[in-house]
């Protein structure tokens, strides 16, 4: 089939912005600037995540953002590592002072063994900082309830995890993505837990609208080719899902019709 005919996954909208590309990429465990930045390409990535620690909160040109591959980017701070809702107001308001947007992606952290977020610290710092004028994207448990509350308190999108942090295991509850998909209407965006492409594109599938990864790319023995199999896997899940895929059923069913089978 000519290329020109292969079908073009759809733009989104997230924060008010239109992007193409449904891969958001970390940008923390390279081993090398320069190996983040062959990823990024690779990925064909238009959002990168950073962390903003409270005592090294450095320039813009002090730093990898330097670069002019990132000059590009959508810029989205995160708060990891913070444990309380006031912690996390504060370190979104040192990310906007610093990097100069008003973007953030809120983690508020519950356990330091699982690393699973606080719901309730959470939503209290989301809710405090879309007062505040910041574009909120909540890391949050795959908990549909959470999740509304969360769209009900201006963030612009969810982000329920796959499965832990760094963990790679994949999506261990697809039922309950599928349930946040249907009942909220700002995006959906798989963050953390996965491990390898199929992961990426299995999100895609079941309705989700992007993915955000970091460990899985970072961490593989070649991270820019990683990063190319999951910009195509997110490519190959959203197109699968507008597609619409067959019903399961749970016995066979041939594909040919029976009519005019020799010696019938």
């Amino acid at each position: 089939m000519e290329n020109s005919l292969l079908p073009e996954p759809d733009s989104w909208t997230l924060g008010g912005r239109t992007f193409r590309s449904r891969l958001l990429l970390g940008t923390a465990g390279y081993s090398s600037p320069a190996l983040l930045f062959k990823a990024v390409q690779a990925a064909g990535t238009e959002i990168v995540t950073l962390s903003v620690r409270r005592i090294q909160v450095a320039r813009r040109e002090d730093t990898f953002l330097d670069e002019p591959l990132m000059h590009r980017m959508q810029l989205l701070p995160n708060t990891a590592g913070c444990y309380t809702a006031q912690d996390a107001i504060l370190t979104a308001q040192l990310a906007r002072e610093a990097l100069e947007t008003n973007w953030i992606k809120v983690e508020v952290i519950g356990d330091e063994h699982t690393l699973l977020p606080d719901p309730l610290e959470l939503l209290k710092a989301c809710t405090e900082l879309v007062k505040q004028g910041f574009v909120v994207l909540p890391y949050c448990p795959d908990d549909p309830i959470l999740c509304k509350r969360l769209e009900e308190a201006g963030c612009v999108a969810v982000m329920p995890l796959a499965a832990p942090i760094g963990s790679g295991l994949g999506i261990r509850n697809p039922h309950n993505l599928e349930l946040i998909r249907g009942l909220v209407k700002v995006p959906v965006i798989v963050d953390a837990g996965i491990g390898t492409a199929s992961d990426a594109a299995l999100a895609l599938e079941l309705g989700c609208d992007a993915v955000l990864l970091n460990t899985a790319v970072s961490q593989a023995v070649n991270p820019p080719q990683m990063a190319a199999a999951m910009r195509y896997a997110v490519v190959a899940g959203r197109l699968a899902y507008q597609a619409g895929r067959i019903p399961r059923i749970h016995h066979g069913r041939a594909s040919t019709p029976l009519e005019g089978r020799i010696g019938t």
